[in-house]
């Protein structure tokens, strides 16, 4: 398997498939990591698939050393706002805990702030830990696809022979030139900027996010934290270095407030370009996070957009290569992942629209911040950006089908996620139903049966895809559609290894 693009979502994916028994390489252009300021936080969707992997303390310990202040409990911070909608504020206190959705949520919360450069420290470590070659400063300059994998030319003139390429190279992807993906959407017509500086002046600004008629910029909540968002189209060389001189000038045009930039510590550039790839997959190439759409990053979509492409993608493309995988499994991907995409871009589209700074749209913004600020408007923009909103259609059967597993709490002890963490599916048996354990017998090296309790559940049985959503449950011990389901996502079973 060839990755390119070490980023966190290359290296999500590159685990998955490493820990699903796959030979992984991994190419990235950078020759370090990447430390500019980016995605600020991983939402509940993102913190799920690190618990199920166990890695969920990592997280943790990365938020204790981004925020020393903050609360051990990774959940328990409770702040004035949820979040915000195109810079409007989503006040906390009006959400619906009691949600099914939202309620006992544990140690993930709905959100984690850990920053991306965490996130990807995280998923550097992992990888090393699994064996994946990851070769830096080498990237891929062409290749020649045919029906039984891809050679990749990369820089250096090394040619590397592989079943598959999958493009995780970002919004500009030279995988998906080069491979002819269609990328059909809506230009850019903003320029954003986001920064970490040394600032002058900046007591007389704003907190958080201000609307102006020339704007929008937001101060803080961490020091030296500044953005701008000016409406008179996208930057002339957005690749070009973020000057001092550059935040300052937009932060005053913005703003109005005299203030001075002395140095740039991290910065960069943003439109609203909002594009999606048709399709994922082209023969035996494929695209995953920024390299499959690119958006705005209003309301920190981007990264666990990319993420989930990943945690969806590896499994399927693992079961593909160890020639285990149901007919059309691959094809799932594109499937199950291009309508979150979708919402995902018109989500930030919506966003841009109430930003601007005229009389029509400003009397919009107050009407979407009237119900941003009941019960039922809360709570929906909570369940959104958490990303616990997000179900595939797997057709019929109990509620819980396509959606993630529940947090369950087994009777001895330990959690459900806890035995997610070798990457294979599972097979829940909480009713000591013999029946489960005869069908789990011939995927003995695709799932792990578990047999307990859990209190309260109201489940008989689950099957969870390695990926933690639900492919089959039962809550009355009935045991119909599991072998349909087992067939679907594991294929025929044999017993032996795939």
């Amino acid at each position: 398997m060839l990755v390119a693009g070490a980023g966190p979502v290359g290296l999500m994916l590159a685990t998955e498939l490493r820990l699903a028994g796959t030979r992984v390489l991994v190419v990235e252009r950078r020759e370090e990591p990447d430390t500019a300021v980016k995605a600020g936080a991983v939402n509940t969707a993102s913190a799920l698939a690190f618990d199920r992997r166990g890695l969920l303390p990592a997280l943790e310990a990365a938020l204790r050393r981004s925020q020393p202040e903050a609360p051990r409990a990774a959940g328990s911070r409770r702040p004035p706002f949820v979040g915000h909608f195109g810079g409007i504020p989503v006040p906390a206190d009006p959400v619906d805990r009691s949600d099914p959705d939202l309620r006992d949520r544990g140690r993930t919360g709905w959100y984690l702030m850990v920053p991306q450069v965490e996130v990807e420290r995280v998923l550097s470590l992992r990888a090393a830990e699994l064996g994946v070659e990851i070769r830096r400063g080498v990237e891929v300059r062409g290749f020649d696809a045919d029906g039984a994998g891809v050679t990749a030319h990369l820089s250096g003139g090394d040619d590397v022979r592989a079943a598959w390429l999958v493009g995780c190279d970002g919004g500009h992807s030279l995988v998906r030139r080069l491979a002819g993906f269609e990328f059909t959407g809506t230009g850019p017509g903003i320029t954003g900027r986001q920064a970490v500086v040394a600032l002058e002046g900046g007591e007389r600004l704003g907190q958080g996010w201000q609307h102006t008629p020339t704007g929008v910029y937001a101060h803080g909540p961490t020091p030296g934290r500044v953005r701008t968002v000016e409406f008179d189209g996208p930057p002339a060389d957005r690749h070009a270095p973020v000057t001092a001189a550059e935040i300052e000038a937009s932060l005053r045009r913005v703003s109005g407030v005299d203030v001075r930039v002395t140095e740039v510590i991290s910065a960069a550039r943003f439109t609203d370009n909002a594009r999606q790839a048709s399709d994922y997959r082209r023969g035996r190439v494929l695209l995953c996070g920024d390299a499959a759409h690119v958006h705005s990053p209003f309301s920190g979509q981007g990264l666990n957009l990319g993420l989930g492409d990943a945690v969806n993608l590896g499994w399927k493309l693992a079961a593909t290569v160890r020639g285990w995988a149901p007919e059309g499994l691959l094809d799932t991907y594109t499937a199950e992942r291009h309508p979150v995409g979708a919402w995902v871009l018109d989500w930030t589209r919506a966003q841009v629209a109430v930003m601007r700074g005229d009389a029509d749209t400003r009397a919009l913004r107050g009407v979407v911040a009237d119900f941003l600020g009941t019960r039922d408007g809360a709570t929906h923009y909570v369940k959104r950006v958490s990303g616990l909103w997000q179900r595939y259609d797997l057709g019929g059967g109990h509620p819980l089908v396509g959606a993630t597993m529940p947090d369950l709490r087994l009777d001895d002890g330990t959690r459900l996620a806890e035995h997610a963490h070798g990457g294979r599916a599972l097979l829940v048996d909480l009713a000591a139903d013999d029946r489960l354990a005869a069908a789990a017998e011939p995927y003995a090296e695709r799932l792990e049966l578990i047999r307990g309790g859990s209190q309260g559940s109201g489940l008989s049985g689950l099957l969870v895809r390695p990926d933690g959503v639900v492919a089959w449950a039962s809550a009355d011990g009935d045991t119909a559609g599991l072998e349909t389901a087992l067939i679907r996502w594991l294929g025929t079973g044999t017993g032996r290894p795939g």
